[in-house]
Formats: structure tokens, sequence, C-alpha cells
């Protein structure tokens, strides 16, 4: 007489653990920090303007932001504290984007649906690249007229002496090309992120979403306009 087979036993089902970081806590802290650093591009590209009036005003204001509450903080106290807050913000924001983007992917699977380019779903494709262009040209720009390291700053750098050093620098046409071009995906990016950042931190309204995106787009011609005209007056000849 033939044995029955014993029936399979049914596999234990897989418990999924829940990730370490909920996907609404990394959107809202790629939302917080790319509004701080949208700030700080804004205030940045307004204190940047500066320059249009003269290497000692310019010097001057460059001088003014190290001894900022001075003897409150130490010299420069200030400065490092932004630059801390910026670093940290960051590597948030960069860890937070790569987790999104494997998330979003893996969830897709691989047969991802493609729908016609419109000018919003271009700024949402092209905020990884404008992303990985944004942290090269912050690596650059710090490289070069921050620290004045070689070869990335001119050979005539020196410490303290801001409107020069921008002025040799942007009479590179390389750079000076490099640094327009940079601030056009710069508008990009903060056009769509600003919208993307409002939604994310519970902006949903009709009129809420409108402004925002108002808001961004003002920002991000605005960064793009004030800075791009000074690598351009510079190459003029209107800045030397």
């Amino acid at each position: 007489m033939a044995e029955v087979a014993a029936p399979p036993v049914p596999a234990e089902p897989r418990i999924r653990r829940a990730p370490l970081l909920p996907t609404w806590i990394a959107k809202a802290v790629m939302a917080v920090t790319g509004l701080v650093f949208t700030s700080f591009v804004v205030v940045h590209m307004v204190g940047n303007l500066k320059v249009f009036s003269g290497a000692a005003y310019f010097d001057g204001y460059a001088a003014w932001l190290r001894t900022l509450l001075e003897p409150l903080v130490p010299p420069e106290g200030v400065l490092w504290a932004l630059r801390v807050v910026l670093v940290v913000s960051l590597v948030a924001h960069v860890w937070c984007s790569v987790l999104l983007v494997r998330r979003s992917r893996a969830s897709a699977g691989p047969h991802r649906r493609r729908t016609g380019l419109t000018a919003s779903s271009f700024g949402a494709r092209s905020m990884l690249l404008t992303g990985v262009v944004m942290l090269l040209f912050v690596v650059f720009h710090v490289l070069d007229m921050t620290t004045g390291t070689a070869p990335v700053a001119t050979d005539s750098y020196e410490s303290g002496s801001a409107y020069a050093n921008l002025v040799a620098s942007f009479s590179r046409p390389w750079v000076a090309a490099f640094y327009g071009v940079t601030m056009l995906l710069l508008a990009v990016h903060i056009a769509h992120g600003v919208r993307t950042a409002a939604g994310d931190l519970g902006v949903t309204g009709i009129k809420g979403r409108a402004v925002a995106a108002v808001v961004g787009g003002v920002a991000a011609v605005a960064v793009l306009v004030g800075n791009a005209t000074i690598p351009l007056a510079v190459q003029a000849g209107w800045l030397s």
C-alpha cells in the first residue's frame, strides 16, 4: 500500500519590520532642510549683490560677517554656527533624498508608468540631477571662494580680499559659465522644491499650493537673475 504524502507545511509569513525612518518623517526633514537652504541662498544672493557697490564696500561687508555679534560671540562665531547648521542640513537632506528615491523605485517596480513631459514633471524628474550638481557646486564654491584651495581657486587668492577673489575667479570664462548653468539648475530645483516642501508640511489647499508655487517661482527667478548677473558683469568688464 502506497504511503500518502504529508501535506506541505505552509511557510511562516514574513514579518515586515517598520522602516527605521518613516517616509513621512523623511519627507518632512527634506522639506525643512530644503527651505533652510532656499532661505540661505536668497539671503546669500542679496549679500553677493553688494559687489556692485565696489571693492571697499564688499570687503567691508565680508569683514562684518566675520565679526557679527562680537564681543558676545568669538570672531567668526556666527559664521561657524551657520556653517554647522548648513552641513547638518545638507547631510540630512541628501540622506533622506536617497532614502526616498530608493523607496519610490522599489514600490514602483520594474514597470514604472511614464507620463508626458510637463513643466511640473520636468521639475520632479530633474530634482535628483539638479541636486547632485548643487552638491558638486557647493564643494567647488567653498574651495574656490572660502578656503582658496588650489587648483580650484586662482593663484591670486588672498584671504580677506573678497572682492578681488570673486573678480579673479569669474574672470575665468569656464568658471563664469559653470556658475551660470548651475544657477539655472538651482532655480529649477528651488521652484519645484518649495512647492513640494509646502505639500509635505501639510499645505494641501488650492490657495496654499498656489501661494507656495508663486513663492518658489519668485525665489527661483530672483536667485537666478541676481547671481547670474555677477559673472556676466565680470566677463563684460563692469566689475574689475
